[in-house]
């Protein structure tokens, strides 16, 4: 390993860029109870739809002026999204998804 590598994982920055209009999301942690107090399984528990912004790409590539269309969400932001939006994938031991901008429905306040 590198020092650089090191280095990285030290600081706790992403060592991932998305390219164009795509985002990376680590996903929310699932309820273990419902709201009725009943305590859930791993196998019955669903997966949020909801997560946190870890990386972003540069946007958009507009083919007639050959310039970027910045993406509406930036790093930090809660999403909402679609169910089965992007692909999963682990990076440094997080559980991660890469997604379009297009896939994300809405920031949470």
């Amino acid at each position: 390993m590198t020092t650089a590598t090191k280095e990285k994982k030290k600081s706790g920055k992403l060592s991932l860029q998305p390219l164009g209009d795509r985002v990376v999301v680590e996903r929310e942690a699932s309820e273990s109870k419902t709201a009725g107090g009943i305590v859930l399984p791993d196998s019955a528990k669903d997966k949020p739809a909801r997560g946190t912004i870890k990386a972003i790409g540069d946007g958009k590539l507009n083919v007639k002026t050959g310039t970027r269309i910045p993406l509406q969400v930036k790093v930090g932001d809660r999403v909402l999204f679609s169910s089965y939006a992007g692909d999963e994938f682990k990076v440094d031991g997080a559980e991660l998804l890469l997604m379009r901008e297009d896939d994300i429905l809405a920031v949470i306040g």
